[in-house]
């Protein structure tokens, strides 16, 4: 599909076009007003890119990776969302690994420290790899003015699951005895 305000060729299935960020109607039927973009866009709010990464920090890149998924699902970009829906996977798997390392180590605090170590290092990887990305697409295919996602009810969900693994983390250092290590 070609967008009528640039003439980009996008994929069939994109609702924007990857250059310019104007709206792209299936029927063929394109617009040429920006002003009726923002007003359809309303139901594909996006959460703010920078923000999802930067929140990432605290939360893990699960929590960035996994917003980042439904953001380029809403900005009609598939295969960007597959992408994010991987790294949300390695992120879950990273997840399991930390207390496996300290659980499974002759020197707990050792391992606890390599584990953040390599967990910063993940966390950096993905930043570069994958999380930047939306934000430069965003800036130069969106722009500023983009319906933006609130972050109250992601952001008691991002404590929840942080509280959740932190209990995860603790049945099972319980569960292979070395909870009572200082």
């Amino acid at each position: 599909m070609f967008c009528a305000k640039c003439g980009t060729q996008n994929e069939s299935d994109s609702k924007y076009c990857y250059k310019c960020g104007m709206a792209l109607i299936a029927s063929g039927n394109q617009q040429t007003d920006p002003a009726p973009v923002i007003a359809s866009r309303q139901n594909d709010a996006i959460w703010n890119p920078n923000a999802a990464a930067n929140w990432s920090i605290v939360f893990t890149p699960a929590f960035g990776s996994y917003l980042q998924m439904l953001n380029w699902k809403a900005l009609g970009q598939p295969n960007r969302a597959a992408a994010a829906q991987k790294w949300f996977y390695a992120s879950l798997v990273v997840l399991v690994i930390y207390p496996l390392l300290t659980a499974f180590s002759s020197d707990p605090r050792g391992a606890e420290s390599g584990g953040r170590g390599l967990a910063m290092l993940y966390l950096f990887v993905w930043y570069v790899a994958a999380g930047r990305s939306q934000a430069k697409f965003v800036k130069e295919h969106v722009g500023s003015n983009y319906p933006k996602k609130p972050w109250g009810k992601t952001l008691l969900i991002g404590i929840a699951a942080f509280v959740a693994y932190v209990i995860f983390a603790g049945v099972l250092a319980l569960t292979l005895g070395v909870a009572g290590v200082t």
